[in-house]
């Protein structure tokens, strides 16, 4: 752009905010867009944690110094006490898993942690501790129960300061048990740690002993009752059977008192036995009667008969012989058939007569087989009633029979169990040995200064977080991207690190420097935030004063100049103007107020490519000129000249300039300070903006030490005015730009 006096430099005396102005923040990050992600939001977190403890870090290191002290001063205050270890081992008892003559000598030690858990049960018992208190006297020990001559009230107490300072643990994996006990003297803790385990053993001795006595004694009683009652009921059944008359054989171990035990019973049995031989022996006397009167032939008449047969035979082959040569009717035929004949007739009488006999003997064998058979089964069922009589009658028998054999049973168990305890009962293994005995402490253990002073430091360090934590929670302000992103949901677009010189325009011009880099980065940012790159207008705004708005804005035009673009900076805050030129009728509320043009009212700065507007005179009423319809014409006229226009308005909150800025400008950003603004302020003054029609491009964090230069105050009361405030150290404050003046004027004032 053509500007007068573009060729004659000059100087421009520029005063941008106040001092707090000129010392943005360290980064957190790096000095573009940095930070969590935008979903963590309030949530703790490692990274929370870590910015909590770095911002509150002079806090915490107070708590963790308050924590060491108080670790100190409990060390000093504390009494020395000694602590002697005695250490004992259990011996379970052996458990016999079968009682048999195979398995005798097979045992198995009890692993069980109940038995482990008496014991040390046992270890911390009133009643040990008692027996301790007794046994080393320590009822005369001033030193544990002072001066009272009372000796009952001095054994209780006594007995309480040995329970109060034993201590018992269980070594891992192992039957082994550390007894400790505590006291301010070392001697003492030594005696008292011995006398425990000792006492322990003793006890445990005496506690067995008493047991298998009374146990001896109990089944004495026992046995000597059980005893009147098998004799008295073997009396009973010894005069039961003799009114009953009942006898009985059996008298094996599974003797039941059957049927078969008495003598009727055995009667009846022999007489079955003999009954059914008898009536084997009749039916087979009548099969062979039968037989025979079927006429069968027996052996015996086969017998007689064969020397006749075998004749017959023999004259019969005979005759047939000679029946080739001669006739029948042949005399010496006839006499040989007469013969034949005669043999047969005498073979058929001896076999008559064979049969006649052995049928009678046999019809007296069957008649006497069942004779007997008969006799015997009518004295089977004479028997057998005998023996179902004898029944009921045993019934009683059987259930004194019982008695006895139970009576018997328990008194020979009792009997044995009585020897059992007799040989057992003596005094056996201990339930515990001594491992190691206690010895006199060379030194203290409590108290411990590095543990207390651990402690302290754990402490102090907890306390001093969760104070931080507390405080940062109850300090709702936005301090990290996240929170631009997440409490006002607005893109984050870069973060300014502080400047290392009080002159931010100077830093600047010296473009490795943390700060240029840190614009430079937003201005790249920007690049991004429009379809067709950096907006043409840009209003640069905060929610209250001395957030470094102006700084922002000088340094945004700065680096979009360094991007090869040009670049106006209009001062729009004509309350309190950040840049002062010193020149007349030049600025923002003189064109708006006259008729002259842009490049009457635009000063060319000494960095190329950048121009500045301020803001002129101080209206009566801004707000008024911004809403005019030549705000807007001289905007559009702007950026049709300038690639680039950044505007500085005034705060947002109390004050009409910034939202009727933002209906002109193509974008707003929100300049913010970080750990000062409350996030309900900048949500209200987003609002604000929003509810104007601004589009919100994002928000940039700073963060510096304030350092007071002029007194500049927004105020909404009546009595509080936005207003210019100067003092004696006004040029501290300012800083030197070359400029073309129109007038090729001199320095300004």
């Amino acid at each position: 752009m053509a500007s007068p006096g573009a060729n004659d430099p000059t100087n421009l005396t520029v005063n941008i905010d106040d001092r707090r102005d000129l010392a943005p923040i360290m980064p957190q990050g790096s000095y573009g867009t940095y930070g969590a992600s935008p979903s963590q939001g309030r949530e703790l977190s490692l990274s929370l944690l870590w910015r909590v403890a770095y911002e509150w870090r002079w806090l915490v290191l107070s708590a963790i110094g308050v924590g060491i002290a108080a670790a100190v001063l409990i060390t000093l205050l504390t009494p020395l006490k000694y602590r002697s270890v005695a250490s004992l081992e259990l011996n379970p008892p052996n458990v016999a898993i079968l009682n048999n003559e195979d398995s005798k000598g097979r045992e198995s030690s009890s692993n069980d942690m109940n038995f482990v858990g008496t014991q040390l049960g046992l270890l911390q018992s009133r009643a040990l501790a008692e027996r301790v208190s007794q046994d080393l006297n320590l009822a005369n020990v001033d030193e544990i129960t002072g001066e009272d001559g009372n000796r009952a009230a001095n054994t209780e107490i006594a007995a309480n300061y040995v329970q109060a300072n034993t201590k018992v643990k269980l070594q891992p994996q192992s039957m082994i048990v550390n007894v400790a006990f505590v006291s301010r003297n070392a001697q003492l803790a030594a005696k008292i740690a011995n006398g425990i385990t000792d006492a322990f053993i003793a006890t445990d001795l005496e506690r067995r002993y008493q047991s298998s006595s009374y146990a001896r004694n109990f089944l004495q009683r026992q046995i000597a009752s059980t005893r009147r009652d098998l004799e008295k009921s073997e009396r009973e059944l010894t005069a039961y059977a003799q009114q009953q008359r009942l006898i009985t054989t059996g008298s094996g171990p599974n003797d039941n008192g059957g049927d078969t035990n008495s003598l009727s019973g055995n009667s009846l049995v022999a007489l079955n036995n003999a009954l059914a031989q008898t009536q084997a022996r009749r039916i087979a006397a009548e099969q062979q009667y039968r037989e025979a009167m079927q006429g069968g032939a027996t052996t015996e008449t086969s017998t007689n008969t064969a020397v006749l047969r075998s004749q017959i035979a023999a004259l019969e082959a005979e005759y047939q012989q000679k029946l080739q040569t001669f006739r029948p009717d042949y005399p010496e035929m006839v006499a040989l058939r007469a013969r034949i004949t005669a043999l047969r007739d005498s073979a058929r009488v001896e076999t008559r007569t064979a049969t006649s006999d052995r049928v009678g003997s046999l019809r007296q064998t069957f008649e006497a087989a069942r004779a007997e058979e008969q006799d015997l089964r009518a004295q089977v069922t004479r028997l057998s009633s005998s023996v179902l009589d004898q029944r009921g009658r045993r019934i009683r028998y059987n259930i004194l029979q019982r008695d006895v054999d139970t009576n018997r049973t328990l008194y020979d168990a009792l009997l044995q169990r009585y020897k059992e305890i007799g040989v057992a009962g003596g005094v056996g293994t201990a339930i515990a040995s001594v491992v190691d005995a206690g010895q006199v402490p060379s030194s203290a253990f409590s108290p411990n200064l590095y543990l207390n002073l651990m402690i302290g430091v754990v402490l102090g360090l907890t306390l001093g977080m969760l104070t931080a934590i507390a405080l940062e929670f109850i300090n709702d302000t936005i301090k990290s991207p996240d929170d631009v992103r997440t409490k006002l949901n607005l893109p984050f677009l870069g973060g300014i690190p502080q400047g290392r010189t009080a002159v931010p325009a100077q830093e600047l011009k010296d473009t490795l420097s943390p700060l240029a880099e840190a614009y430079l980065s937003t201005s790249t940012a920007m690049q991004f935030v429009t379809e067709g790159g950096a907006p043409k207008t840009l209003l640069v705004t905060s929610t209250r004063p001395a957030e470094g708005k102006s700084t922002s804005a000088w340094a945004l035009a700065y680096s979009f100049a360094r991007l090869g673009k040009t670049a106006l900076l209009i001062d729009a805050d004509m309350r309190r103007p950040a840049f002062v030129t010193g020149r007349e009728n030049i600025g923002l509320s003189h064109i708006l107020t006259n008729t002259g043009s842009l490049s009457e009212h635009v000063l060319k700065t000494d960095v190329e490519n950048l121009w500045v507007m301020p803001s002129g005179t101080i209206p009566p009423s801004p707000p008024e000129l911004i809403a005019s319809a030549r705000f807007a014409a001289l905007i559009e006229d702007a950026s049709a000249t300038f690639d680039v226009v950044v505007i500085d308005g005034p705060p947002i909150l109390g004050l009409a300039d910034s939202p009727l800025l933002s209906t002109v400008a193509q974008a707003t950003l929100m300049v913010i300070e970080a750990g000062r603004t409350r996030t309900r302020a900048a949500i209200e003054a987003q609002a604000r903006l929003r509810t104007a029609g601004a589009r919100m491009v994002g928000a940039i964090l700073t963060r510096y030490q304030a350092q007071a230069a002029y007194g500049y105050g927004y105020g909404q009361n009546k009595d509080q005015q936005y207003r210019y405030v100067a003092d004696n150290n006004e040029k501290k404050r300012r800083i030197l730009l070359a400029v073309h003046d129109k007038d090729n004027h001199g320095d300004a004032a």
